[in-house]
């Protein structure tokens, strides 16, 4: 069906659906936010107050006019919603994870595909500018066969007894693994497709921690080594890529700037967005060669105009449900090998 603007519903107005999801769809001309499922009506106010608010999931889902929902609740309730907002004919894009199984990952994606609908995953760390500089190293041949891929996501968050987070309560879905897992398995995935066999080791290191905040998953391919880690008690994240190839060897530290400029209330259509600092440069070293390699910049917007185009015009959906669902198996395979301390064929 034709559109002038696709009507959309955020579930949530947490750190998700404020900083992530409300500005990027505030820019691009062919979404409108109409409604926003949260507790804080406030926040929504003054974010813009021509955007209505309702207290409930259930509310926003029962509305015929919104077309798009954008699920950015606690990781739980994903499953539940998503199926819901099928169910009433809508197009869905979940914050990750998508869900906490495989199985359930496999029963939206049918649905969809039953009813017509976009299901997606926000996978916005494909268009990190340290990932797309990666990934323009390699399509060059900079680094010639990759051997050794290995990528961090590491933070210093010690536990806060004062919090009142459900981040830091244990639970389903609760954890490093499901929090920023998905991304690094992602971001693997996508460079190198799936691998043959999974293993991993999932702890918790901090004191007083009710979550699982530390792990490894090794991702194992004929011709190379991925490794994948995260630690909540990482007092300097400088390691962020570390890849060794034929040709040569890339090193990264830093993350990209998109996040913190999206939280000190910047709109994403400002120039020069998500370009890094020059100090943020990686290395690149191919034998006794060492060169200094501007990120190229970041670019989350490329994800909201896939995904319209993709509605609209029926273009092939940028995260597709064949990546979707090997994201699931082998977050699946990394909780059982963890448990049964094996590795698992993918």
């Amino acid at each position: 069906m034709p559109y002038e603007k696709i009507n959309v519903g955020l579930v949530g107005f947490g750190l998700s659906g404020r900083y992530f999801h409300a500005p990027f769809l505030s820019v691009h001309p062919g979404f409108e936010l109409t409604t926003v499922v949260t507790s804080r009506p406030a926040e929504v106010a003054a974010f813009n107050p021509a955007i209505s608010t309702v207290s409930t999931a259930d509310e926003l889902l029962a509305d015929d006019s919104v077309q798009l929902v954008f699920i950015c609740s606690p990781n739980e309730t994903h499953f539940r919603y998503a199926l819901s907002a099928l169910e009433r004919n809508k197009h869905v894009v979940i914050e990750k994870p998508f869900a906490l199984t495989e199985a359930e990952t496999s029963q939206l994606l049918d649905l969809a595909s039953s009813r017509n609908r976009m299901v997606t995953a926000y996978q916005n760390r494909r268009w990190d500018a340290d990932f797309l500089t990666v990934k323009q190293l390699i399509a060059d041949n900079r680094l010639g066969a990759v051997l050794d891929y290995e990528a961090r996501y590491d933070r210093f968050m010690p536990v806060d007894s004062r919090s009142t987070s459900w981040k830091e309560l244990s639970g389903d879905g609760r954890g490093s693994l499901f929090n920023l897992g998905p991304h690094l398995v992602d971001q693997a995935l996508h460079l190198f497709g799936t691998p043959k066999t999974v293993s991993a080791d999932i702890r918790i290191i901090r004191p007083g921690s009710q979550i699982e905040d530390w792990f490894t998953i090794r991702l194992a391919y004929p011709d190379k080594e991925v490794t994948l880690k995260s630690s909540l008690m990482a007092h300097q994240n400088h390691r962020r890529f570390t890849i060794h190839g034929t040709l040569g060897s890339f090193s990264k530290g830093g993350l990209d700037v998109q996040e913190p400029t999206l939280k000190l209330g910047t709109l994403p259509n400002t120039p020069n967005w998500g370009y890094e600092p020059s100090e943020n440069r990686g290395l690149l070293t191919t034998g006794d060669q060492a060169e200094l390699v501007d990120s190229l910049p970041g670019n989350y917007a490329a994800f909201y105009a896939a995904l319209f185009d993709s509605i609209v015009n029926g273009a092939e959906p940028v995260v597709k449900p064949h990546e979707i669902q090997a994201i699931a198996r082998v977050i699946d395979l990394a909780r059982q090998s963890s448990r049964e301390g094996r590795t698992l064929p993918f």
